[in-house]
């Protein structure tokens, strides 16, 4: 199994590290606004914008207490935000999961969520919804995921009662709150009102989804400005903007952002891969072991009904201890399952989150260089026609400078007759010639398709060359004007996409140091307690079993006795408990 090295991270985790101050045209961070990290207008221009960012400026980070962070701010646009950002203690709270048919056919679970004093219910395709529209707000943050939908092989086997199974009712109760809680923590997503709005019991979320901004988000994200996507009215130049394949390739790549990619690849494999899967199969046996001390200790109380005396009580004591390790192991693997599985699997799904936003940085970039290339062609075209009309017009002058000549020096006695009618004749002559129509090609009865095309071709064929090519100049021009406009747009979005995207990973992973500490932390005291627990009842057993007599066919032990008794001690002690 490969390790992780440090000098391979390309995250930063110095929570009190030094930070550097943000460049004057990096992104402007307000946080008493309802929404931080913007950058100018699209529009405004930007002479100092490189035309590929191959070194973002330094990015503010957030410090470790966010409460402490945002009671600098004054104004909040809702009690949710007053509650989240000045409380030093605010959590989000799911304290019950209900049955229920309320507005619908079939029956269905809704989660109750607390926040502060005020209740919501939600249900988990409303938690879904909230998710997918906090990524299309900010496709440059890292948005929490929510636990997984149940597989087809759960509804197969439980069929109807999949959505009432106990287990994974508890389970989702818990993920969906760490959901909740990590993005009130996150210090830009925790001032979206539409994330408050989903903690606000008296808001339908149907009325959510069908007002600003999340009504006003177009289809096409990456033809968006990615610091407001469900912005009302966008710079008509996102309209011009190609959108690439995923899989198209950079030829400038920043090297940045390939390492974040290789990185997370990496530790994304192993939490998915033998992580996860070892995982699952501790649980299986720890669940086997304690069903087995069930049925154990089960057996060992009917066996001392058997006996009497020292040796019964001593039986009935195996007994209780085999079932007190029964119930030390069930809480183990309930606070195994709590703090190590669910983190685990938690932080795998992470990994395509942080996939999917690499993703999106990487069509922005190709994004940017497919139109600087459309940019380059058009500029091409243009030089195209305009050495074609400048050919056309230098052509034009020679035909017309001879006539011009002949006009004036001969046309004023040689063409005239004696009675100045020669020219006005011979013009009468030429008339008929110049005028005459041109010839129409027959075509047959019921052809209607054929003749449409033939009109259409004949049509293009009578247009002025001069004229198409003073048109397709204009327009050419006109296409340029708006890939520049488009231009400037891309460049600032995607300097704006990685100095976020590269904070927000930044601040992810001192996250997940902080989180993989505390998972390892309880790793160790979840086992150390099981084994105190158990020592304790093992513990009484030896007591109980030093009350039954010796065996009669060994001598008594001497307490002075040597190392040559300690085969007689070993037999005596048959039952595998030490004296």
């Amino acid at each position: 199994m490969a390790t992780f090295e440090d000098d391979a991270n390309p995250f930063r985790t110095d929570i009190d590290g030094e930070i550097n101050e943000p460049a004057p045209s990096s992104i402007v961070v307000d946080h008493d606004e309802h929404q931080p990290f913007r950058e100018p207008s699209p529009t405004t221009p930007t002479q100092d914008l490189p035309p590929l960012p191959a070194k973002a400026a330094s990015f503010p980070r957030a410090p470790p207490n966010h409460a402490a962070h945002f009671k600098e701010r004054t104004e909040f646009c809702c009690s949710k935000d007053r509650y989240l950002h000045l409380e030093d203690d605010a959590e989000i709270l799911i304290v019950d999961a209900q049955k229920t048919a309320e507005g619908s056919s079939s029956p269905y679970i809704v989660y109750l969520i607390r926040t502060g004093t005020t209740l919501a219910r939600r249900r988990y395709s409303e938690f879904e919804s909230l998710r997918n529209t906090m990524v299309k707000l900010y496709p440059t943050f890292i948005v929490p995921p929510i636990p997984s939908k149940q597989s087809l092989t759960d509804y197969a086997v439980k069929q109807s009662k999949a959505k009432e199974d106990a287990t994974m009712i508890a389970r989702r109760k818990r993920m969906l709150q760490t959901f909740l809680n990590r993005i009130a923590h996150h210090p830009v997503l925790s001032t979206d009102h539409t994330f408050h709005r989903f903690l606000d019991g008296d808001v339908s979320w149907s009325e959510v989804l069908h007002s600003p901004p999340v009504s006003t988000i177009p289809k096409d994200i990456l033809r968006a400005p990615p610091h407001h996507p469900g912005e009302e009215d966008p710079p008509a130049g996102y309209q011009a903007l190609p959108h690439p394949s995923p899989a198209q390739t950079l030829r400038n790549p920043d090297q940045r952002f390939l390492d974040s990619e290789a990185f997370t690849n990496k530790f994304a494999s192993h939490l998915s891969g033998p992580l996860e899967k070892v995982t699952r199969r501790t649980m299986k046996r720890w669940s086997e072991y304690g069903h087995d001390h069930t049925e154990l200790g089960g057996v060992l109380n009917g066996f001392s009904l058997s006996e009497s005396g020292a040796l019964a009580a001593t039986i009935e004591k195996t007994g209780q201890a085999v079932d007190s390790t029964y119930l030390s192991t069930t809480q183990l693997l309930q606070e195994f399952e709590q703090r190590w599985a669910e983190p685990l699997h938690e932080y795998s799904q992470f990994g395509s989150i942080i996939r999917k936003l690499l993703a999106f940085r990487h069509q922005k970039h190709v994004q940017y260089e497919m139109t600087v290339d459309a940019l380059e062609s058009k500029k091409e075209v243009l030089d195209e026609f305009e050495r074609s009309e400048a050919e056309a017009r230098r052509l034009q002058e020679a035909l017309t400078r001879p006539s011009r000549l002949n006009g004036s020096v001969f046309g004023g006695a040689a063409g005239a007759d004696e009675d100045g009618t020669g020219d006005a004749g011979a013009a009468a002559q030429r008339q008929p010639e110049l005028v005459a129509p041109p010839r129409r090609r027959a075509t047959a009865g019921g052809s209607g398709l054929l003749g449409a095309l033939s009109y259409s071709l004949q049509t293009m064929m009578d247009v002025d060359p001069e004229t198409a090519r003073r048109n397709n100049i204009s327009k050419t021009r006109e296409s340029i004007g708006q890939l520049e406009d488009a231009l400037q747009l891309s460049m600032q979005d995607l300097k704006y996409c990685s100095q976020t995207i590269q904070a927000d990973l930044d601040r992810f992973q001192r996250q997940k140091v902080a989180d993989l500490r505390e998972m390892a932390i309880a790793m160790a005291r979840m086992h150390r307690d099981w084994c105190k627990q158990n020592l304790e009842a093992w513990e009484e057993v030896k007591k109980e079993v030093a009350n039954v007599e010796p065996h009669p066919n060994l001598p008594p032990v001497s307490e002075e006795a040597g190392p040559s008794t300690a085969p007689s001690m070993g037999r005596a002690g048959s039952s595998g408990l030490p004296h």
